[in-house]
Order: C-alpha cells, then structure tokens, then sequence
C-alpha cells in the first residue's frame, strides 16, 4: 500500500520560512551581545589597569626614555581604539545595540543622536531587546538610505513608571501607503520582517508598537512593560 505523504502547503512554507528567520536572527543576536559583553569585560580591566599604566609611562618619562613611553601611548591607544563603545546608557546589551548601529549608521554619512538612560535588567531578555531596537534601527538606516538631504536618526529611550519608553525619528524617502498594520514598499516578501518580529516581541509582553510614516520621515514608538 502505497502511502502519501502530505504536501506542505503555502500557509506551512511560510511559517517554516519564519521560524528559520527566528532562529537565525536570535542566534545572531545572542552572538553578538556575547562579543559585546567580552568587550565591555576588557574595557573594565583597562580601566582597572589605568594606575599601572601611568607609572609605566612616568617611569619612562623619568629615565628619558621619550621614545619608549611614545610606543607605549601608541599601542595603548590602538588597543583602546578596537573595544571602543560609545554609549553608556545604563544597560550593557542596549549599548552593545546601540553602538554597532550607530557605528554603521555613522560610517553610511548618517547623523545619530541618542538620548537613552535605562536600568541594566528588563523584563525583556538583553536577546529580545536587541531583536527590538536593532529591527528598528535597522530600519531607520535602510530608510535613511532613500531619503534625500539630511540623513538622520534621533532615538529617546526611558522608563515610564514601570514601561520602558522608546521612540525615533529618521529620514526617510516619499511617504508610505499604510497596509494593515505595516506599511507597503517596493522591497521583496522578506523586507518588513524585522519589524514584524520586533512587534510581536514587544506584543508578547503586553506592550504596544506604533508606526507613521510622512513624506521625509518615518517614526518609531513603543511602549512595553519592563520593570516587575
């Protein structure tokens, strides 16, 4: 007897398609806040080492040792530059975030500005905060890629009573037609899916997510509960 097996339908595709997605982007997400916090590790044993390096560099001084204490400075100075972060927002895994996107943003011509002060534990995991605000951001960058003039994003985050508080303004390019809950644009089936990812996260914990787009700008806001 012959047994069929059973075809996967569109509706199945898709939701496989997805579930990969997540897996993958969650994997990318954990890996990178691991190298971040590595990073943020050896800036503290800098910090820690500050006193010792001072008496090195007087030491030579001292000696007339010009040259030597110059070498010094120079290799301090290129190990500092490669764990460098750039924001210190109370958070360790929304600096992480924050300065990778604010680093590529910068790098694409893109003005950042960034006003964020929040407490270093959630109830959103550090994984499904930087699936957020990285989507986001994300987003804003490919935004500000179409826009003509300024390029720029302006991002607010803070801790409303017990909600944390997001929102950002970013350049964009004509305004967008409004489908749903998303917005139409010219991009393939995959282009939204961050945003979608980013809303059912922030929708998982009881919070909401808002969208607008006009022509020029594009703006980002949610609010999710984040303290017990």
């Amino acid at each position: 007897m012959k047994i069929r097996t059973k075809e996967l339908g569109e509706p199945d595709m898709l939701k496989r398609t997805w579930l990969k997605l997540v897996e993958y982007q969650t994997e990318q997400s954990e890996r990178h806040l691991k190298e971040v916090r590595s990073i943020h590790t050896e800036m503290r044993g800098y910090k820690h080492d500050f006193h010792h390096h001072l008496q090195v560099l007087g030491g030579y001084l001292d000696a007339g040792e010009i040259a030597r204490a110059q070498d010094y400075i120079r290799e301090l100075d290129e190990k500092l530059q490669s764990v460098d972060i750039l924001l210190k927002t109370g958070n360790v895994s929304l600096d992480a975030i924050l300065s990778a996107k604010i680093a590529q943003a910068r790098a694409e011509e893109i003005s950042v500005t960034v006003k964020a002060n929040v407490p270093d534990r959630l109830l959103l995991s550090d994984v499904e905060l930087s699936i957020v605000v990285g989507n986001l951001l994300d987003n804003a960058i490919e935004a500000c890629r179409g826009a003509k003039g300024e390029k720029f994003i302006r991002v607010f985050m803070s801790i409303k009573g017990r909600m944390l508080y997001f929102s950002m303004l970013n350049s964009a390019g004509s305004k967008l037609t409004r489908q749903g809950t998303v917005f139409k644009t010219q991009k393939g089936a995959a282009h939204g899916f961050g945003l979608r990812r980013a809303e059912a996260i922030v929708s998982e914990h009881g919070g909401w997510v808002k969208y607008n787009s006009e022509d020029g700008a594009f703006t980002s806001e949610i609010l999710v509960p984040a303290l017990p």
